[in-house]
């Protein structure tokens, strides 16, 4: 296949040695095809981000790994690579691991094996479990710093966490969500991706303790384990509108809200207020529609940027800083979208 970029720059975005690149570009054989998978996504990355491979100066390569919906992590791949040139001159090289759902031991193994092979610095949003705090731990005696990004790791070896106020964005949605309900007679839903993400748990906190003190008799009904995919998240609204007929409002805090409303339409029932998180293509979308009454945004790019200038600063590169600080929280309606849209 043509591409401008050498075998060795290849190898180093993909992680792999220079023989099986070579191997992979000159169809040899020998090769599985997940790797040959690995080499062309390698070329691709390098093709976008190929404006920041020319400019001159010290180079980081980073590794992205995420767990999270495809609509979140293409967002954060694009906030990214939107940043690099920003960071001139020094020069960010991406590699990115990206899964939606699956079990730790999964995603231990990637970061087991960036332990191993090297890395300038890790971003990570991941579970909040013993299994990856102590992968962490690993890459930090390493040498390879990591910065925790939107779901934070507070008891990990992370050199520091990027994202926003998450107790904040939770009281923020219930003070949205009495203010727009009134007096009006209902249950909310409120609805988590997984009760193991940190930035969940702590908004659905700030949620519930809000709602208290505020409309201490509104009743919150709860689910959970939808992994944000709308497969399982419509069988999962579904059962909770067929248990209880009163529910008339929905707090996503996990995502997954194409198949909320669906199941909403297909019970035959309205959302009143519909209070959701991040602008991915999905939510910019609906909220277009006027299917969202609003959506909790904060800026990816911001995050980003941060998250890179931490790994910097952690290789000496750039002058030590104060703590960083969160990302503000914006309110936004179909009347005040941010143009472009980028997901946070």
């Amino acid at each position: 296949m043509g591409h401008p970029f050498p075998i060795r720059e290849i190898a180093r975005q993909a992680g792999l040695s220079e023989a099986t690149v070579d191997r992979v570009l000159n169809g040899r054989g020998g090769v599985r095809e997940s790797t040959a998978r690995e080499v062309h996504r390698a070329i691709a990355d390098l093709d976008r981000q190929r404006t920041q491979v020319r400019l001159v100066g010290r180079t980081f390569m980073v590794d992205i790994v995420m767990q999270s919906p495809e609509r979140f992590s293409t967002a954060v791949r694009a906030a990214l690579e939107a940043e690099l040139p920003s960071l001139h001159p020094a020069v960010v090289r991406s590699r990115f691991h990206f899964r939606e759902t699956g079990p730790a031991e999964e995603l231990v193994a990637v970061l087991d094996r960036i332990a191993r092979r090297g890395s300038q610095g890790v971003l990570l949003k991941a579970p909040d479990v013993p299994e990856v705090t102590a992968a962490v731990g690993r890459l930090a005696a390493a040498g390879i710093p990591v910065v925790t990004l939107v779901t934070d790791l507070p008891v990990s070896a992370r050199i520091g966490h990027v994202g926003s106020d998450n107790r904040a964005a939770g009281a923020t949605a219930a003070y949205l969500m009495g203010q727009w309900l009134g007096d009006r007679p209902g249950n909310v839903l409120t609805s988590l991706s997984s009760g193991f993400f940190r930035n969940e748990e702590e908004r659905e906190m700030g949620f519930r303790s809000t709602m208290r003190a505020r409309h201490p008799g509104r009743t919150l009904v709860e689910i959970a384990e939808g992994q944000g995919l709308d497969a399982t998240q419509y069988d999962l609204v579904r059962a909770a509108l067929e248990r209880d007929p009163e529910i008339r409002a929905v707090y996503s805090i996990g995502g997954g809200n194409i198949a909320t409303l669906r199941a909403f339409e297909d019970a035959g029932r309205e959302c009143a207020v519909f209070v959701a998180h991040d602008l991915d293509h999905d939510n910019t979308r609906l909220l277009r529609e006027h299917r969202l009454s609003a959506v909790l945004h904060h800026d990816l790019r911001h995050d980003l940027r941060e998250a890179c200038r931490l790994v910097m600063r952690a290789h000496g590169a750039l002058p030590p800083a104060g703590p960083t600080l969160p990302s503000a929280i914006q309110v936004v309606t179909p009347y005040n979208m941010p143009a472009p849209a980028v997901a946070g």
